[in-house]
């Protein structure tokens, strides 16, 4: 089955997402501008894994400092 994600309604600033028999809550901040009730989404979602890397180091070197005896 081939389950589409649609704009069921706009509740203040998050719009809700029908996905099948489940809705969630995206924020409208991250839709176009011109989304309204009943638009089908797609989405292109993908890890960055640069940025991932250098969260992790960042948090890393934070908690070095934070246990350093």
């Amino acid at each position: 089955m081939d389950e589409k994600c649609i704009i069921d309604r706009f509740e203040g600033d998050y719009a809700v997402i029908e996905y099948g028999r489940t809705t969630f809550n995206l924020p409208r901040s991250l839709l176009p501008r011109e989304a309204k009730e009943g638009d089908i989404l797609t989405f292109d979602i993908h890890i960055d894994k640069e940025e991932t890397k250098m969260r992790s180091q960042r948090i890393n070197r934070l908690a070095d400092e934070l246990f350093r005896e």
